[in-house]
């Protein structure tokens, strides 16, 4: 830390005038009481004094000040407050005063900041217990039923062991997914760029999801008709999921008989966006800040009849971040949800005749 010193001359300055009127008036008190007519010694003794005073005070302050308030800024350079350490050591108190308020407002702020980190912390670690924890109760449930005698029953062995499948396929699929996160938080995953249409791509994805939309009478459609491919540089597969995840999101969450509707947009040159609305159930205001952490669940009932990872926005997120693009949200609680996406567009070559 620098030991520079940023010095205040005002409490001197103030003490040397205090001391210099004081002796004064005792000086012309004394000579009063002497009926001395030398009158001009007050001047001559104050010009004298009152530097001399400054000087000693200055001194006596900096050495006595100096070391406390080194102290402080010492012990404050503990914590790591960058602030702090860049700042020259004051005696001026006010400045201190203020540097130190600042000091613990900021880390206070942090101080905050950090409760809610834990908070999201030890509900993601609930999340996370409650999303492994019933499948795995499922697979040991049905294991244990065959343990204890029903595998003697074909019929109803078989039934088991396919439960029980469909509880260790959930299990991987959640693993699957946390590791994907992981290695798109730390940057292992690598993208493989390449030019595609991404019409082509969002009509791939709707007959995927046909049958699954259709059990809800779901319609999946453009906002409109797409006759020219609209080609984007990105990595596809990673896009696939980004689509397919919004696309399964709003059909999960969508009203029967609804609609979900894609639409792309020019935003400038190189641009554009993609944007999947649905007229669903909605998202309430206070939780679209949370959508995309994982196992976030705007429902805290504890109902996971629709099933999924907990997962999937989670990984549109990372996904699109990783392209350096931005994801938006736009819901209305009761009337549907809009997700969008940005995505960089590759203008097409124009062919020349010969």
């Amino acid at each position: 830390m620098k030991t520079k010193l940023k010095k205040s001359y005002r409490f001197a300055l103030r003490s040397s005038f205090y001391m210099t009127g004081i002796s004064c008036l005792l000086l012309t008190f004394i000579l009063i009481l002497l009926r001395s007519k030398d009158y001009y010694v007050i001047p001559v003794f104050a010009l004298i004094l009152f530097p001399l005073g400054f000087l000693i005070i200055q001194y006596r302050v900096e050495r006595f000040i100096y070391k406390r308030v080194k102290k402080i800024y010492d012990d404050v350079s503990l914590l790591e407050s960058s602030s702090f350490q860049q700042q020259p050591i004051t005696t001026d108190m006010q400045t201190l005063t203020q540097e130190i308020e600042k000091f613990a407002n900021n880390k206070k702020l942090e101080i905050e900041t950090l409760k809610i980190r834990e908070g999201y912390r030890k509900e993601f670690l609930g999340n996370v217990s409650h999303e492994l924890k019933t499948p795995l109760f499922t697979v040991q449930g049905y294991i244990l039923t065959l343990l204890d005698g029903a595998m003697d029953d074909k019929a109803v062995r078989k039934k088991y062991l396919q439960r029980a499948a469909k509880g260790v396929e959930r299990l991987i699929f959640i693993v699957k997914d946390l590791d994907m996160i992981s290695k798109l938080e730390a940057g292992d995953v690598h993208l493989e760029m390449e030019d595609f249409d991404i019409v082509e791509l969002i009509q791939h994805v709707f007959d995927m999801m046909e049958m699954k939309a259709a059990k809800k009478n779901i319609t999946l459609t453009f906002d409109m008709e797409y006759p020219e491919p609209i080609i984007v540089h990105a990595d596809r597969e990673r896009i696939l999921q980004v689509v397919t995840n919004l696309v399964v999101n709003s059909i999960k969450y969508g009203k029967t008989d609804g609609t979900t509707e894609v639409s792309i947009e020019n935003l400038i040159k190189n641009k554009i966006i993609i944007r999947v609305t649905d007229n669903g159930e909605g998202i309430e205001t206070q939780n679209i800040p949370r959508l995309f952490e994982r196992f976030y669940r705007v429902d805290k009932s504890g109902n996971r009849k629709e099933g999924g990872s907990g997962l999937g926005l989670s990984i549109v997120k990372h996904i699109i971040e990783a392209h350096k693009e931005r994801i938006y949200v736009e819901s209305v609680f009761g009337v549907g949800s809009e997700f969008s996406f940005t995505l960089e567009k590759i203008k097409k070559p124009v062919k020349v005749e010969v």
